[in-house]
């Protein structure tokens, strides 16, 4: 049964999740492009919200960055560069556990803000606030994985959770028998991520998938609105 539900969850489940995320987005974006935006509330209590912020999005980068990297690049590539599992794992432990905690920080003062201001409780949906509580929930859970990670530090571990989410993109849902046997807070931490994919296209994450990259390059003016002049109107 067992190893039923791993086959289930951790094989089947994050294709269920990424087919969610990716036509729930599109299905938004084509349907429903006014909500396409993150809702900011900066100016109220704006001085917490933008050192929360800061600290948040900060942190969160770098956790995903470093996920991305260390659990979808081939481990033939870290053995050609000379790369340790062992030092691998101290490295992502050291500067995980300090984005997390600046992540974990920043959502902390974004949720107090949104649960404690009046005014910006009228402001927010339930899913503003669902979903930071959520990242905050999976930020505590990664940083809990630390402690019960020095206890693995050749990092062979992490070359199962990297052997797992290379399989999955590789369309090898068989992969999750190699996670079989982690400790249950990884796979919690793992469910729980695999979720936020899953709620993402129904959240203000979306606006994450707008990155407004063309803005660099746009003209150093702008038109706001253009009329003729009148007798009623001079210019």
């Amino acid at each position: 049964m067992s190893a039923w539900l791993n086959a289930v969850v951790y094989g089947w489940y994050p294709y269920v999740c990424a087919t969610v995320f990716l036509l729930g987005s599109l299905i938004r974006f084509d349907t429903s492009q006014y909500t396409w935006r993150s809702g900011s509330s900066q100016l109220l209590r704006r001085r917490q919200m933008m050192i929360g912020s800061n600290l948040f999005h900060v942190g969160i980068l770098v956790i995903l960055a470093g996920h991305v990297v260390g659990l979808l690049t081939p481990i033939a590539v870290f053995d050609a560069l000379g790369i340790s599992h062992a030092f691998k794992q101290i490295l992502a432990m050291s500067v995980g556990g300090v984005a997390g905690l600046m992540c974990f920080a920043g959502a902390v003062m974004l949720a107090h803000r949104r649960l404690t201001d009046p005014r910006i409780r009228a402001n927010s949906a339930f899913g503003d606030t669902a979903i930071i509580l959520l990242l905050a929930v999976q930020v505590t859970l990664g940083l809990a994985t630390i402690p019960v990670s020095a206890g693995h530090l050749d990092g062979l571990e992490m070359v199962k959770f990297m052997t797992w989410a290379q399989g999955i993109v590789t369309l090898q849902p068989q992969a999750a028998a190699a996670i079989a046997g982690v400790p249950w807070i990884f796979k919690v931490h793992l469910f729980l991520g695999m979720t936020i994919f899953l709620v993402f296209p129904f959240t203000r994450l979306v606006h994450v998938l707008s990155a407004p990259v063309w803005y660099l390059g746009r003209p150093s003016y702008q038109i706001v609105r253009t009329r003729r002049p009148t007798a009623a109107n001079p210019p």
